[in-house]
């Protein structure tokens, strides 16, 4: 009997782009970061920008070296459902550093208190 399978692929992108993030806050070159988990600094480069799958061993060393979540990527509020603008923003948001997401993240509440001050029609 064959179990059910879900045919959605995961994009790696945004994870590639955390996880590039992360290893340059910590300073690290890819080809360091491919001699620490013995791998061709190219491997850690496709991962990173092009977001190519990396294997599970891999995976769990990368996320666990540098403390990266994966339930934003796997848990994208809604998953399929979301809309399109909302993945692009996504995918913007997690190839910014945190100094522009703090500027993202001041829009956001400037948007949020203009809209509250409004008076209805």
């Amino acid at each position: 009997m064959r179990m059910n399978q879900d045919e959605r692929r995961f994009d790696f992108h945004g994870l590639g782009a955390a996880l590039k993030r992360a290893r340059e806050e910590k300073g690290w070159t890819q080809a360091y970061v491919a001699e620490l988990v013995d791998r061709d600094s190219r491997t850690i480069m496709n991962i990173e920008n092009k977001g190519h799958y990396p294997s599970f061993d891999l995976f769990v060393k990368l996320i666990t070296m540098f403390d990266v979540s994966v339930d934003q990527f796997i848990h994208a509020d809604g998953g399929a459902r979301s809309s399109s603008c909302r993945k692009h923003i996504d995918m913007l948001l997690n190839s910014m550093n945190e100094k522009e997401l703090v500027v993202i993240e001041a829009t956001a509440e400037g948007i949020k208190k203009a809209r509250e001050t409004e008076i209805p029609e």
